[in-house]
Order: structure tokens, then sequence, then C-alpha cells
């Protein structure tokens, strides 16, 4: 049977993983992004540390993980410019309440939300997980819609059972619902380089 071919071959893919529980699902999506031919970057926030260990992202990804914006290499350039040079799609899964707040205004404050508000001409999705409350709190709907104007994508959250132990809507997205949503994106814009 012939391999299929997928639309992430010689993609460089950034993924941000923000500090909510879904993060484990991130390393999932990881893993799947790069079985299907993308080169995967990550950037952490370091509440994101506190629920998964970089050293899984770099270990399903073969690439280093970044963290702090304090951690510059040896070289002249600054790392989250040179990230999003290097990107051609920006993922942020989970994106939390938090990081989308960050976001929506503006606010630069760890090497995640300053490489996210670098990204803004990038294809960039984002799939947001928190719990159901603070998912309809009228702030976060407000937060979601002004990343939508600037050009961010947004995939879920859905409905279901969330960390808290309740049914709602909150959870983030599935790695795989993700991937196919990342796939179609990137046809686009090979579509549009042509």
């Amino acid at each position: 049977m012939a391999k299929e071919l997928s639309h992430l071959e010689n993609v460089n893919l950034l993924l941000g993983v923000s500090g909510g529980i879904a993060a484990y699902k991130a390393v999932d999506l990881a893993s799947k992004l790069t079985g299907a031919g993308a080169t995967v970057q990550t950037v952490m926030t370091e509440n994101a540390c506190e629920l998964v260990g970089p050293r899984s992202f770099e270990a399903v990804t073969r690439s280093a993980v970044y963290i702090s914006m304090w951690d510059e290499p040896e070289q002249s350039e600054i790392r989250h410019i040179a990230l999003v040079d290097w990107a051609d799609i920006v993922v942020v899964a989970p994106a939390t309440a938090d990081i989308i707040g960050k976001v929506a205004n503006g606010i630069c404050d760890d090497l995640l939300s300053t490489t996210l508000c670098a990204c803004w001409e990038k294809p960039t999705l984002a799939a947001p997980a928190m719990n159901e409350h603070m998912w309809r709190n009228p702030a976060v709907q407000s937060n979601v819609e002004r990343m939508k104007e600037l050009g961010f994508q947004i995939i879920g959250p859905e409905k279901g059972r969330l960390a808290c132990g309740t049914e709602g809507i909150g959870r983030m997205s599935e790695p795989q619902d993700i991937l196919g949503r990342i796939e179609k994106i990137t046809s686009e814009i090979k579509l549009d380089k042509k």
C-alpha cells in the first residue's frame, strides 16, 4: 500500500503549550505532528512545565524546548523573533484563559506570550482548554473574539468530562482533530504559495 502524503512534510511548526491540565494532550499532538512529517519546536510556559516535563516534548519532537526569554543562546539571535521567522504555522495547545487574555490584549510577559505577539502575520491556530465556568466568562469570550479579529483560528473547546470531574464545555479538542485542522491550514498555505 502506498504511503499517504501528508500536508505536513517540510512544514516548520511552532507549538506553544500553556499551563492547563490539557498540556498532557499536547505531548500526543507533538508526537502526531512529528509523525506526519512536520519539524516541531516547542515553547512552554513555566506553568505548563509544572504539569508536563519539557523532556517529554524533546523526546517526541527530537528538538529543544524553549521556556524562558532569558536563556538566550550564545549567538545574537533574539529567540522569540527567530522562532517566529522559522515557523510556517504556529499552534497553541492548550490555550488557557491566561494566554488567550495576553494575546488579545498584547501582553508580553513570558516567552510564549512574546512569541505570539510577534507571530500575527503567520497562520496561527489556538485550541482553548479550561473549566466551563472560565470558558463562559464574558471576558474570556471577548478575548477569544479579539483573537479571531487578529487572525487566529480557533478549534474547540469540546464538551465532555473536565479536570474538576464535572461535565461541560472546556475540554481541549483531541490531538487527532487538531492535526486535521493543521493539515487543512497547511494545504491552504501551499495552495497560496503556488
